[in-house]
């Protein structure tokens, strides 16, 4: 009897192919998985905005909500307001998702819109909607505005 050390080639690629029939399966679960969670952070992330906001304007109120949200991190503009948002979204993107902040123009700042939109395909598939009311609204297929659906 012949003495053999290893694994055969067929041995080999039944492995292989058995590797490869749970990461089909998985993979698709992961980037739903992803998915959900970047749109949980992105409804997170506009909820702070908003608390942001309004403690803003409760240290600061000649000058009303922010302008930007670089002032919401910066607080130059009030420095008793300085730091009410992480530094990963003063910059407008945080977890797949960019914020645009839209602030009312007027002095002092009376209102405010932050719209919260996908980066790409797979870093979610809604749009996220807030103003100075607080309620977050949503969106599956365009950029969610005050006449979407409140999220539940």
């Amino acid at each position: 009897m012949k003495n053999q050390k290893g694994f055969s080639l067929i041995e080999l690629l039944i492995v292989v192919a058995i590797i490869l029939i749970i990461a089909a399966i998985a993979i698709p679960n992961l980037i739903k998985s992803k998915m959900a969670a970047n749109e949980s952070s992105a409804v997170g992330s506009l909820r702070t905005i908003t608390t942001a906001n309004i403690a803003y304007s409760t240290a600061c109120p000649n000058i009303g909500f922010s302008a930007t949200l670089v002032e919401l991190n910066a607080g130059a503009t009030c420095v008793a307001a300085k730091g009410e948002i992480d530094n990963t979204l003063s910059t407008g993107t945080k977890s797949g998702y960019s914020f645009k902040y839209t602030p009312s123009g007027t002095t002092p700042e009376t209102q405010f819109q932050v719209n919260a939109n996908p980066l790409t395909a797979s870093s979610g598939t809604r749009y996220f909607f807030v103003d100075e009311s607080g309620v977050i609204r949503a969106n599956s297929t365009a950029a969610a505005s005050n006449t979407d659906n409140a999220l539940q």
